[in-house]
């Protein structure tokens, strides 16, 4: 279980080591070493998803460590309140960017281990705070530093976290 103490609430995820073991400890290192603290959700599409995991306030980048291949294949679908993996579009080019589905967005899904039928990685799900997401989601957004989607205002994960709490959800 991990938290997400964000300026707009916190979120509870629960992630999914036996579908998604790979994914799963490369997000859980990302937390332990800090590396979420302080960025904010940087792409944000009220009807699709919410993203975070690469830049701080101003657009500042955040660098990740080395990708890590696509456990997509994994049989979980991008559904409303599942956490997957960003990626650019070579499927095995995740790192740290992830997240929130918003919607079913089952286009998403694996279909073929081809180029465009990869898809995209579910490694868990929101437990508690779907209130808070669906605030982030309804956040104005422009475009800044060559991005879209970017909130107006900042909404930031002031820290995230492992706990055990919520473990039987």
């Amino acid at each position: 279980m991990v938290v997400l103490e964000t300026s707009e609430g916190r979120i509870l995820l629960a992630t999914d080591a036996e579908n998604a073991p790979v994914t799963t400890r490369n997000f859980l290192a990302y937390i332990d070493s800090g590396f979420y603290d302080g960025l904010i959700f940087h792409r944000v599409i009220s009807n699709f998803m919410i993203q975070t995991g690469g830049f701080g306030p101003d657009m500042e980048p955040r660098k990740p460590g080395e990708p890590i291949p696509n456990e997509a294949d994994n049989g979980l679908s991008n559904r409303r309140g599942t956490i997957a993996m960003a990626r650019t579009m070579s499927p095995h080019t995740a790192s740290s960017q992830f997240f929130i589905n918003v919607n079913d967005n089952g286009f998403l899904d694996h279909t073929a281990k081809t180029q465009d039928g990869w898809g995209y990685c579910v490694f868990g799900k929101v437990v508690e705070g779907m209130d808070v997401v669906d605030r982030i989601r309804e956040k104005p957004t422009t475009g800044r530093a060559g991005h879209r989607d970017v909130p107006v205002e900042d909404v930031i994960i002031h820290r995230a976290y492992r706990t055990n709490e919520g473990a039987d959800a």
